[in-house]
């Protein structure tokens, strides 16, 4: 048997799995060519990860860690008989390549090709078991023809529309950008909104921006998470997105004008009592109405225009907090019947609620603008807390906790809980309050002013209005410019290519001009696991039946948790994505089950995360930082199987680790010890090995279900260390059978494929071994033949003792009492009873 060599060894077996199409999913394939029922087709399996970005700088080594961890899974479940699904694709619309193409004036087309190339190529070294037929590219035409499609529907449903509002704008981009694409950063002045990208000041201009309509959709995204299988930080962080509040929203009538009233809403009607001034949004329709009794209005109109500019980040942060009474103006608290002042401040948020709050002392925002601007406060809530309680009752702290009402006319005495149904009861009853439930979710901003995305497929003429464009003219493409940088005045670069904006109305054949915003870098990623179930299909975006096939299952698997039979089986993505990119997906697949185009209600049945690799330092890997790993330098130099099992060693798959080059070497060495191993196989080759019974063969046994319970759990780093001792073992032993080793490498088999695939070879298999069948483990041979039994008496630990596995308790505790150090311990007393832990300890009373 040769030397490893790695490089040889992969490429030999990277060019046979290509040629022989051996990941290639099936659709709707038989258990046998003989069998016709329905209940023969092959058990599927869909997994799935993020598709990538193809940046310019190509892969580093923190990229492939997702697609080696579903990788794993998806060989295991190959040789557990499914059918599987194992995709690849590029969302490859984005600014960093509009941003070169401004740089170089390079056509963001060939830049992507060369991009994805470079990708591909890095991909396809480390071995993973991806379909390469189904590829997908979000920027080519023949796909965002769908992405076109599938907005014209939500336009047909009133769900897409164009309105005019302030948006978030990006002076450096050039781009207008949606509420979450904004984030905070901390500035000498306090906390700021800046670009997520570039890191610039964000700016507010007044925009007509398109908007798709996911608020309509907010209840069923909330309620719907009871029904799939996300980890609890997942859900939770959709859930916190979502902002779903339940409560009442309450009528203050203004007092010089009874018939005019600034409703409220409120999770917190149980501190209604202590309300003493009310706080609108600087938007608020209600001021600008009003204003010509407003006693201060210049003053107003001045904080108004300054605090309207700046980005919610900031206007929601906690430091900072401003504003201004509107003078002149008083409102009725309708529980107290006590006129109260009217305020507008930075912090309250217009598409919140009512873009109208109550405030009190138990709400710290409240708290701390009344001490500011000396506005009267009342408590109406006491703690448990009796020391607590007069410092709140003192206004010297905030409490903003639940507890017992007081101050509350008939509902002193209530909890919180029991008060609030009873105070918005009773509010009903004078017509004052109503139950309700707001989300905090807002409808997405979906036009961007770029040159680089999804054209939008409409079209506006003077005398009919807003047109789709017609389904069969699709897809409107992208048209060549000399120009990619954006106007000053917002619009896109497309704007100056006057042959491609003025077009015929397809009504009225009079002129029109086409839309020039494009769709943002989430469109295409929001239903790309569907085209992978029917890629090639030009006709529609994907057929009902292979959508079928794919997203639904008659069989039970650990990742169709609760009987629900929805979705892709298994997601893998970044913590990053749980909230924009995975909200927007199952907003566009619901919208497209109820136009029944998918079978399922959820695109996702199971969402699992990763973390990152980081530099070494344990710092984020930057090409400015000069810390970039090339995959392709650990390839050459230590090999793909020893990447794959370094990476997925280096600690839990759902934390982020620091790279080591160091460290890998122990990956190699282990890579090595298995051929080793093999080499003696090959040489004794013996079918029989040692007896079942075995010590050996026992540790196999229980490697088998460590390793398969492990994959399940994605504890690839467990895992790998329990495969690590059982080739140490294997490699003491005088003599591993052939059967045996076979075993080993099969579940050694997803983490290093190529290596496990020539010594499955060279042992004389025709067949690749991703065609033969996961082992199963004997649970006779992973039971321990002694366990050890600890001897308490009174408590207290005395003894140890030794026992067969399967002993019973009555033997157990004889072998105890007859033990030296007991017997010395109890001598002359009497046993009053004996207590069995199984498996664990004996504890004597005496």
């Amino acid at each position: 048997m040769k030397e490893y060599n790695h490089l040889k060894i992969e490429s030999k077996w990277q060019t046979i799995w290509d040629k022989n199409g051996i990941y290639y999913a099936k659709d709707f394939p038989r258990q046998s060519a003989s069998s016709l029922s329905k209940s023969a087709i092959k058990p599927k399996f869909y997994g799935l990860i993020e598709f990538p970005y193809p940046s310019g700088d190509g892969l580093h080594v923190g990229h492939p860690r997702p697609y080696i961890g579903m990788d794993i899974i998806s060989r295991k479940r190959r040789l557990e008989g499914f059918n599987v699904l194992y995709p690849i694709g590029w969302d490859a619309f984005g600014l960093p390549t509009e941003n070169f193409a401004i740089k170089t004036g390079k056509d963001p087309r060939i830049v992507t090709k060369k991009n994805s190339d470079t990708f591909r190529r890095q991909i396809k070294s480390l071995g993973i078991s991806f379909d390469w037929s189904r590829e997908i590219n979000t920027t080519d035409p023949k796909y965002y023809k769908w992405t076109q499609w599938i907005f014209l529907q939500f336009l047909k449903k009133g769900l897409a529309y164009k309105a005019k509002m302030t948006i978030n704008w990006c002076p450096k981009d050039k781009i207008g950008l949606a509420n979450e694409e904004v984030v905070t950063r901390s500035t000498g002045s306090g906390q700021a909104g800046v670009c997520e990208r570039c890191g610039t000041a964000v700016e507010k201009r007044e925009k007509e921006q398109w908007m798709l309509a996911i608020t309509k959709y907010a209840d069923r995204l909330y309620k719907d998470l009871d029904d799939v299988n996300y980890l609890p930080q997942i859900k939770l962080g959709q859930r916190n997105w979502i902002g779903k509040s339940e409560g009442a929203e309450i009528e203050f009538k203004v007092s010089a004008r009874q018939d005019l009233a600034i409703k409220v809403f409120t999770t917190r009607v149980d501190t209604i009592f202590s309300c003493t001034f009310i706080v609108l949004a600087p938007e608020h329709s209600f001021i600008q109405e009003y204003k010509n009794s407003i006693l201060n209005w210049n003053e107003v109109e001045k904080y108004i225009k300054e605090v309207k500019n700046r980005p919610e980040v900031e206007r929601t942060a906690e430091s900072n907090k401003t504003g201004i009474e509107l003078k002149g103006v008083r409102v009725i608290n309708p529980a107290t019947k006590e006129e109260i002042p009217v305020w507008v401040s930075d912090f309250v948020l217009v598409h919140y609620g009512t873009g109208a709050v109550f405030a009190d002392a138990h709400d710290k925002r409240d708290f701390d603008m009344a001490k500011k601007y000396n506005i009267p406060l009342k408590v109406s809530i006491k703690s448990k807390d009796e020391s607590l309680f007069e410092k709140i009752k003192n206004m010297e702290e905030c409490y903003e906790g639940e507890g017992v009402l007081f101050n509350s006319k008939q509902f002193d005495g209530l909890t919180s809980a029991e008060a609030r149904p009873k105070i918005i009861d009773w509010l009903s009853s004078e017509s004052a309050a109503s139950r309700k439930t707001t989300f905090k979710l807002r409808d997405w901003i979906f036009s961007r002013q770029r040159y680089w995305g999804e054209p939008i497929p409409v079209i506006h003429c003077q005398d009919c209005g807003v047109v789709p464009v017609p389904e069969k003219d699709l897809p409107v493409e992208l048209p060549k410019v000399k120009n990619y940088q954006p106007t000053d005045s917002g619009e896109s670069p497309l704007a100056n290519i006057s042959k491609w904006v003025n077009v015929k109305c397809p009504k009225c054949l009079g002129k029109a001009k086409r839309e020039t915003d494009t769709m943002p870098n989430w469109a295409g990623s929001s239903w790309y696991y569907l085209r992978y179930a029917d890629a090639k299909n030009n006709k529609e975006f994907a057929s009902k039946k292979n959508l079928k096939y794919w997203l639904t299952s008659p069989q039970p698997s650990p990742e169709r948790r609760g009987g629900n039979t929805g979705g892709v089986d298994w997601y893998n993505g970044g913590n990053e994505h749980t909230t924009l990119h995975l909200l927007y997906s199952r907003f566009w697949h619901k919208f497209l089950f109820d136009l029944k185009l998918v079978p399922t209600n959820e695109p996702y049945m199971k969402r699992t995360s990763h973390g990152m690799i980081l530099g070494e330092g344990g710092v984020k890997m930057s090409k400015s930082l000069g810390n970039v790993i090339n995959p392709d330098d650990i390839v050459k130099t230590y090999g793909a199987d020893t990447l794959r099992v370094y990476e997925m060693f280096m600690g839990p798959f759902d934390q982020s680790v620091a790279w080591s080059t160091e460290s890998i070497i122990g990956a190699r060495r282990f890579i090595e010890k298995v051929w080793r191993i093999g080499e003696k196989v090959l040489k004794f080759n013996n079918s029989s090995g040692m007896s079942k019974n075995s010590p050996l063969v026992r540790l196999l046994h229980k490697t088998i279900k460590k390793v398969s319970e492990d994959i399940e759990g994605m504890n690839f780093n467990t895992a790998i260390s329990s495969m690590m001792i059982l080739a140490t073992e294997m490699e003491k032993a005088e003599n591993v059978s052939v059967e045996d080793y076979k075993k080993f490498l099969q579940v050694l088999s997803p983490f290093a494929p190529h290596m496990t695939e020539e010594l499955w070879s060279l042992l004389g298999e025709k067949d690749s071994i991703n065609l033969s069948n996961w082992p199963k483990w004997d649970e006779n041979l992973i039971k321990d033949e002694e366990i050890k039994i600890v001897i308490q008496i009174n408590g207290k630990v005395r003894a140890e003792i030794f026992v067969q596995a399967d002993e019973t308790e009555e033997s157990i505790k004889k072998k105890a009492l007859e033990n030296e150090t007991v017997v010395r311990h109890i001598a002359g007393k009497d046993v009053k009873k004996m207590i069995y832990v199984k498996n664990r300890l004996v504890n004597i009373v005496i």
